[in-house]
């Protein structure tokens, strides 16, 4: 079995997804499953925590507790640590020290890793990571209000936070096979870190047979895609998988470009929609009470509702001045998390959450232990079936097409 720990939720279904895709049954958890929980039969697991911006003390404490359950439950072939694309972190981690903190754990000497995931429009490149045909230290990241980042050389980046050397794997090594050669050599120069270069689907496949044999290993969901692949025992194609129904409902925390367009194609199309509003009401329980009194007033047969806190830069500045940016954001997400909760109460079964840091309080306030991976709504954002009676879909905030929100919610 590969067991993945993944630094957040949609992140974590994003990199669950990769490997379903490529025939592996796959089961997610949101947190550390509940003791004494056994998993369905499954190839791999991954299991989702909300680390990748809280104290890197306690980011730490939580991916080590993830990495003994999973060692404990049979991944003794590989673990997978899973991070964002963008490599979203400060200069104090958390990638880094949770990475040193697992090598150490498993007395890994060498882990190669790569951001890189082409079909969402990251890759990597010398050792530089590009967003579109950007770097990523010119692109919006730049401005990300939690993890701004504004270097885009992956190994001085991830040096900052740890107390070890990182070095590279060049796209022409990788084209010609020589991944294995490589990593070798610079671990014989004493590096803990490397990573490895691609701009296509098809360099990633040759880094995953590459690395197949590796006990640890780090990325976004391209790398671990790659590695399912090589892995893979299922023929065929994709497992089947039930199609989600009944009432929904979509919740937008995340400020991102992307996921600012999506709920104005909601808004356009007409559907009901509400805004949470944390300056004009700074307590969570009221902020979440005035929104599902609003979904108890709609007419029938209006679609699926809208209800987010998604702001414009400008307006999300304005916000962030007046409580602060940790306060602002805990005030939203408390109140998305007891909205979702009073939907599910209300008979909604499809919950739409946009946003890493909006679905992890949203899975959170659910009570949801995990479940079984699904097919996708979009690349990457596949639909999780609960034992709970209900299907989630938990977009990262940059993810999918304009429509998504609008079709996946139909």
């Amino acid at each position: 079995m590969i067991g993945a720990i993944a630094d957040d939720f949609t992140g974590a279904t994003d990199v669950a997804v990769a490997m379903r895709r490529r025939g592996l049954r796959t089961v997610l958890y949101f947190g550390l499953p509940p003791q004494g929980s056994e998993p369905p039969e499954h190839d791999a697991v991954v299991i989702a925590l909300k680390t990748r911006t809280i104290p890197k003390a306690d980011a730490v404490a939580r991916s080590l507790r993830a990495l003994r359950w999973l060692r404990a439950h049979g991944a003794a072939r590989q673990v997978y640590f899973k991070y964002c694309s963008t490599f979203d972190s400060t200069r104090d981690g958390n990638i880094g020290p949770v990475l040193d903190a697992l090598a150490d754990a498993m007395d890994v000497p060498l882990v190669a890793m790569t951001p890189s995931s082409p079909e969402h429009g990251r890759t990597q490149y010398n050792g530089y990571l590009f967003v579109g045909d950007v770097l990523l230290g010119e692109s919006h990241m730049r401005d990300h209000p939690l993890t701004p980042m504004t270097d885009s050389y992956l190994p001085r980046l991830l040096e900052a936070q740890s107390a070890y050397r990182s070095g590279v794997v060049t796209l022409g090594q990788v084209r010609g096979h020589a991944v294995e050669q490589r990593l070798a050599e610079l671990r014989e120069h004493g590096v803990r870190y490397v990573f490895v270069d691609a701009l296509e689907d098809s360099d990633l496949e040759v880094s995953g047979r590459a690395l197949a044999g590796a006990r640890l290993v780090a990325g976004a969901a391209g790398l671990a895609g790659g590695l399912a692949a090589a892995h893979a025992r299922a023929e065929g194609g994709e497992p089947p998988a039930p199609d989600p129904f009944g009432p929904a409902a979509v919740l937008a925390g995340s400020c991102s470009a992307r996921t600012l367009e999506q709920v104005a194609v909601m808004i356009e199309a007409g559907r009901p929609a509400y805004r949470l509003d944390a300056l004009a009401d700074r307590d969570p329980a009221s902020l979440a009470r005035g929104a599902l009194a609003w979904y108890d007033r709609l007419p029938p047969g209006t679609g699926a509702p809208l209800i987010y806190s998604s702001l414009e830069p400008v307006a999300l500045r304005r916000v962030q001045q007046a409580l602060g940016t940790e306060r602002s954001a805990g005030i939203l997400e408390q109140a998305l998390g007891a909205v979702a909760r009073g939907l599910v109460e209300r008979g909604v079964t499809r919950v739409i959450s946009a946003g890493g840091e909006t679905s992890g309080a949203v899975v959170s306030a659910l009570g949801v232990p995990g479940g079984v991976i699904g097919a996708e709504a979009a690349r990457g954002v596949p639909w999780i079936h609960t034992p709970n009676g209900f299907s989630l879909l938990l977009k990262s905030g940059n993810f999918g097409e304009p429509g998504l929100l609008l079709e996946a919610s139909r």
